[in-house]
């Protein structure tokens, strides 16, 4: 972090549901980069998750703010969920940065989501309006980021910072498949998202 500036972590993802591996990749993002915040931004329209079982973005909305209201460093933003079109990454960062140039923005997700990262939308923007941090499981092979070097050069490498996340063994995709076979989630994901997806049946539609 530059020292005297704000430096804020924003962490997009579906959250289909949200559940613990999320909640501490954010908060340890927030220790290792120094963030003042984070902010969860849930997508409104997933470009690369079409056809699959994507629960409506007001229930994945307030999936989120249960969340992660009890911490008074995340908060929560519905500018993906309120855009029209598909939520590209590239415009959210564009929307923040002009917010605030002056705060150093994180951008938070998944190493194997990074590997991907010149299939997304305008990825010039991405590392133009802010740093990349790779959450991993242990022993993840931070060769493969290293690899990418061919394709977006060792300058744009270098703001990719991998970050270690013991918790990111559990997946949303997981927690929907237990939801299918009518097993537990609890411990999976935080006792208000739990609850709110049994009241609001959120993936019976989808089978669960």
């Amino acid at each position: 972090m530059v020292k005297g500036r704000r430096a804020i972590g924003l962490m997009g993802g579906t959250f289909n549901p949200i559940h613990y591996g999320h909640l501490v990749a954010a908060e340890a993002a927030r220790d290792a980069f120094h963030l003042d915040q984070v902010i969860f931004i849930p997508a409104g329209q997933p470009p690369h998750k079409s056809g699959l079982a994507v629960a409506d973005p007001e229930h994945r909305y307030l999936m989120t703010f249960l969340a992660i209201v009890s911490n008074q460093h995340f908060e929560i933003s519905r500018v993906e969920i309120d855009r029209q079109g598909p939520s590209y990454t590239s415009d959210t960062l564009a929307h923040f940065r002009a917010l605030d140039p002056e705060v150093l923005w994180y951008f938070i997700t998944g190493a194997d989501a990074i590997l991907d990262i010149v299939s997304w939308h305008y990825p010039d923007a991405i590392f133009q309006n802010a740093e990349l941090i790779a959450a991993s499981r242990p022993g993840y092979s931070l060769k493969k980021i290293e690899a990418l070097k061919q394709q977006l050069g060792a300058e744009r490498v270098a703001r990719i910072h991998p970050l270690e996340v013991p918790a990111l063994a559990i997946s949303s995709s997981q927690i929907r498949e237990r939801l299918q076979q009518g097993l537990s989630i609890k411990y999976l994901v935080p006792e208000a998202v739990e609850h709110y997806i049994a009241k609001n049946q959120v993936y019976a539609e989808f089978g669960a």
